[in-house]
């Protein structure tokens, strides 16, 4: 590169040597038209650089950028007074001590598993705290689609407050009102069956309180491998301590239970893999259900999921307050 550099350089003065005949004014003008453009190229650097400047100058904030941090940090502070604790709940961490299921749960990421074996079989359960925000916007779509559930609200608490001038007569005392809108009767209110809170269930583990509030549905994918043999892949629910099945497959290739690509799922979708689980036998059915149960799919297991999908969802959110904050601020 430098010696094409010194051949350039050097080559109009070799031509003048060899041909001393050629005018001295050729040079001259080249020199001056050399100038007159490097002259030029620095002014419209120049020009340019300024007008850049000035233009970052004026965009490096925007008006609502101080507002909209306020507003994360009011979030955050109100999301953390409310936050029991940053640790597992005792309840959590009490069923990890004493289950056979190993956790599997990386932070920024919404699906979660729990792997365990049993005999030679390797199992895998998968969920999301996706369903979590799943279920509220379905509630929300439900309730927004039709208006005669406005209405009827709207002429039942018209109702109540006539025949008990403004207040509600069943559970009056001590009373709170639950998600789903029903009155939650406290526990020393409680003195008849009739005084229950609607829609409350008994713990079936028969923990203190005897009643709460019914727990959303979390989607469970139950992978059964057996090394060689191909998978068998259950689809159930879990909610208010039962598991509900409602698909099983059978995948001879395991990399099929988990597509990955879109090839594997093209190759899955033309598989027959099997009837939904209500045309089953009933009895079918049932020893599926025990399948299940004696592997530690259980009532443990269907209680504990909506927990720690409920713990976990907020971490998330608040791990997602900060970093965006963080981002408007930078």
């Amino acid at each position: 590169m430098i010696s094409m550099r010194c051949l350039g350089r050097s080559a109009p003065r070799q031509i003048l040597r060899l041909n001393p005949q050629l005018p001295q004014r050729t040079l001259s003008t080249i020199r001056q038209s050399s100038l007159i453009q490097q002259s030029w190229k620095g002014a419209s650097i120049s020009r340019h650089a300024a007008f850049s400047t000035s233009l970052l100058a004026r965009e490096k904030e925007g008006q609502v950028d101080q507002e909209l941090s306020a507003k994360f940090e009011s979030e955050l502070r109100i999301e953390n007074e409310t936050r029991d604790s940053e640790s597992l709940p005792a309840n959590i961490q009490e069923f990890l001590d004493n289950s056979a299921f190993e956790l599997e749960d990386t932070p920024g990421q919404e699906e979660v598993a729990l792997t365990r074996t049993f005999g030679d079989e390797s199992i895998r359960i998968t969920f999301s705290i996706a369903d979590l925000n799943n279920v509220d916007q379905e509630e929300a779509d439900q309730f927004d689609s039709d208006p005669a559930l406005s209405d009827e609200e709207a002429a039942d608490a018209a109702e109540t407050n006539v025949q008990s001038g403004g207040a509600n007569t069943k559970g009056s005392i001590n009373q709170g009102r639950t998600k789903g809108g029903n009155f939650a009767v406290a526990p020393e209110d409680s003195i008849a069956p009739s005084d229950r809170a609607e829609g409350s269930y008994e713990d079936p583990t028969g923990g203190e309180g005897g009643t709460q509030e019914p727990s959303f549905p979390a989607r469970l994918t139950i992978n059964v491998q057996k090394a060689g043999k191909g998978v068998l892949q259950l689809e159930a629910v879990a909610q208010d301590g039962e598991v509900m099945i409602e698909n099983v497959y059978y995948f001879q290739k395991p990399e099929l239970a988990d597509a990955k690509t879109a090839e594997l799922d093209w190759s899955r979708r033309n598989l027959y893999t099997g009837p939904p689980f209500g045309n089953l036998d009933e009895d079918l059915q049932v020893l599926l259900e025990r399948y299940l149960d004696e592997r530690g799919v259980n009532t443990a297991l269907a209680l504990w999921i909506p927990e720690y999908v409920d713990w976990k969802e907020q971490k998330e959110y608040l791990n997602w307050l900060s970093n965006v904050k963080s981002f408007i601020d930078a």
